[in-house]
This record gives structure tokens, sequence and C-alpha cells, in this order.
């Protein structure tokens, strides 16, 4: 099973592009994805819940919903990441430091909420390194997943490196290797904490050259690693299918 753990309904960019669940499971069949992990951002929590809830109604035996954590002055949106949780059959928490400060003394409750419920929360920290350290060693039993190895696009292998290093010294840390352009990064993190702690996503869908031929070349980019098929195998589905249950 090929599973997708980064899909935008919605994306975080300057356009706040969105996708409709129609359009992302055309993309996936396309592109032989089986499953895809779906969230929205540049919105609301409680805006990210209606239009997971509504992508999943379509299409509930191929996308699979996360909300996403984002606080408001006016109402109480732990509440509603539980009520996501414990009720609405989400299955994970994203976050990104673009919209929201990853300082613990405003994401810790996420934290401690998402290690009760036992999902993993996916984390774009935007490079801060320093700031992964400090909430992996503060949140042990918190499930995190950094987005893109750390940072989207990043050509600094040293920064990717301290990253990979976060993963191997704290074992609830995952890394999630969507966005990566220094492909030899990801051989050198199975290498390091091993292809169960890498998940694939594609960061998706993006128009250039087109959403389908998108997808179709960042599972390329998995398949062309000198990794042997049991890796690629755990990258592209098991490492994520095993987290969530699937």
């Amino acid at each position: 099973m090929i599973i997708d753990s980064h899909v935008h309904l919605k994306h975080g960019g300057a356009g706040a592009v969105e996708y409709s669940p129609e359009e992302i499971v055309r993309v996936m069949d396309a592109a032989g994805i089986d499953k895809s992990v779906v969230f929205a951002m540049s919105t609301t929590t409680a805006h990210s819940i209606e239009m997971a809830e509504a992508a999943v109604r379509t299409f509930p035996d191929r996308l699979v919903p996360y909300v996403y954590a984002l606080p408001r002055y006016d109402r109480p949106v732990l509440t509603e990441l539980e009520d996501a949780l414990a009720n609405r059959g989400f299955r994970g928490i994203k976050i990104h430091q673009g919209q929201c400060s990853l300082q613990d003394y405003i994401v810790g409750p996420v934290f401690e909420l998402a290690a009760a419920r036992g999902v993993p929360c996916l984390i774009d920290f935007a490079g801060q390194s320093g700031l992964a350290e400090e909430l992996a060693t503060r949140y042990p039993a918190a499930r995190i997943i950094i987005a893109h190895i750390g940072k989207y696009l990043c050509t600094d292998d040293r920064l990717l490196d301290q990253f990979i290093a976060i993963a191997e010294n704290h074992e609830n840390v995952r890394l999630d290797v969507s966005g990566v352009v220094r492909l030899w990064k990801i051989e050198d993190a199975v290498r390091r904490i091993g292809a169960g702690r890498l998940i694939w996503g594609t960061d998706g869908p993006h128009p250039a050259p087109d959403t389908v031929r998108f997808a179709r070349r960042e599972l390329d980019n998995i398949r062309n690693l000198d990794l042997d098929a049991d890796a690629k195998a755990k990258l592209l589905g098991g490492s994520i299918r095993d987290l969530l249950d699937l």
C-alpha cells in the first residue's frame, strides 16, 4: 500500500491554494497512491475540521484526516482539537511554524493532548533545530513527525544532519521526507535511524509541471534511491500505516 502522508486541502503559501478532495483522489489514482493523509492550513482549526471532514466523507476509504492546530483569542481551540481526535475520527495534528509560534508556552498543551490521545503531530519547524530538540526532550510521549527533515527545500546538509541527529537521540521523533531536495540525505537518515521512522509524502498537490506529474516525480524520487526494497516499502507507506494503525 502506497500512502501519501502529507497532502493539503489548503496550502500554507501566500496564495493559500485549495484543492478539492476530488482533485486529490484524481491525482492519487493517476499516480498509483492508495491513501492520503489530508489537512487544511492557513485557516482556523474549526474550518480545518470542516474541510477535512467533508473530504473524508466523500472518500472515506482513501483519505485520512489531520486537524490543524492554530490558537485563537476568541475560542478554546484545544477543545476543538480534542473533539476532533476523540469524536470525529481525526488521526493526527498538523502545526506550522509559519503561522503559529512553536514556543513551549504556546504549543505545550497540544503536545500533551497528542501524547494522551496517542496521535502524531506533523510539525514544520522551518529550520529551527534547537526548538525541535527542546520539544522532543520536553515531551517524550508525544509522537513528533518533523516535516521536510526540518526545513522545506533545504540545501544546507549541516542543518539536515542536525534534524536527523534529533531523531537519532529521541525515539519519539520521526522524519517526514516531503519537500526534500537533497535526496541522499534520505538515504543517510535511513542508515542512521532506520526506514521505519521515515515517512514519505508529496506535500502536494502542486501544479508544476502539473499535479499528476508532481506526485509521480515524488514517488520516483524514493523509488530511485539506493535503498533496498524493504526500506522503500516502509518509506512509501509502511511507516505511516504502522504509526496510524491503518
